[in-house]
């Protein structure tokens, strides 16, 4: 007898944080899950449990993709489509973060937070949108970040990928309308992850990986263009944008003592 799921999901960044959370989600609700990663790291136990969430609600398989090879765009692909046809929805987490020291700059940064954050989501849009083209009513999403809606100091490079990533998502949307593909973009605050574990500074309205992935799937069902949460937060950044010169008082990067 062939299992009958909600659908098939294709979830990058899927090995930690948010996105690990977001594989164990769509499972408990019964969706075919390809999980991709650079390497298996906390999906480890699930992908060889026997009695795990993957066989007792949805299904788990793992593909290998570094985002930032785009060599392998082709084969990722190839794997894909050895586990489905289609994809009804594809979530593109995968990402980093780093932070510029003004007093010790290092501009490669910049090229590095490009090629994983926006040209690593371009790489997987190119492996995944033959895929959506075969669903019914697909959803490609991408995951932005609140840092888009006000300038933080020492994000320089994080910042203008995440903003990158916005910019071809809107554009995107509008030529993917054709072919009945719907794009959302995702801009999350601070999410307690491995990479916010790093922090050194003060993260207002940090949430836990596990309540950002509930608020994601009850936002995508809506299908919406945009989805920033906490409301909090974008409250705050609203602020931010109509006050600039009282934000820049406040956030500017200090001088180091002498």
């Amino acid at each position: 007898m062939t299992t009958q799921y909600k659908g098939t999901v294709w979830i990058t960044g899927a090995s930690s944080g948010l996105g690990f959370s977001l594989v164990e989600k769509y499972l408990i609700k019964g969706w075919k899950v390809i999980a991709s990663s650079r390497s298996k790291g906390a999906l480890e136990p699930l992908l060889n449990s026997d009695d795990g969430l993957h066989s007792e609600q949805g299904a788990l398989s793992f593909v290998a993709f570094d985002i930032a090879n785009e060599q392998s765009v082709d084969d990722v692909r190839n794997a894909l489509q050895q586990e489905s046809a289609t994809l009804d929805i594809a979530i593109l987490n995968a990402g980093t973060c780093e932070y510029l020291d003004i007093d010790e700059p290092d501009w490669t940064m910049m090229s590095k937070m490009n090629l994983i954050n926006y040209i690593g989501l371009v790489n997987s849009v190119e492996v995944c949108l033959p895929m959506l083209k075969k669903a019914d009513n697909p959803l490609l999403v991408g995951v932005s970040s609140q840092a888009v809606n006000a300038a933080f100091p020492k994000a320089e490079a994080y910042g203008a990928s995440k903003a990158a990533i916005r910019y071809f998502l809107s554009s995107l949307r509008m030529d993917l309308k054709q072919f009945n593909i719907d794009v959302s973009c995702i801009l999350p605050g601070f999410v307690d992850t491995p990479l916010t574990k790093k922090n050194d500074f003060s993260m207002p309205f940090l949430m836990s990986s596990e309540v950002a992935a509930n608020r994601i799937l009850g936002a995508l069902e809506r299908r919406p263009f945009e989805y920033a949460f906490p409301k909090r937060l974008s409250v705050m950044l609203w602020l931010a944008r109509a006050f600039p010169k009282t934000w820049l008082r406040l956030n500017a990067t200090k001088p180091n003592p002498t």
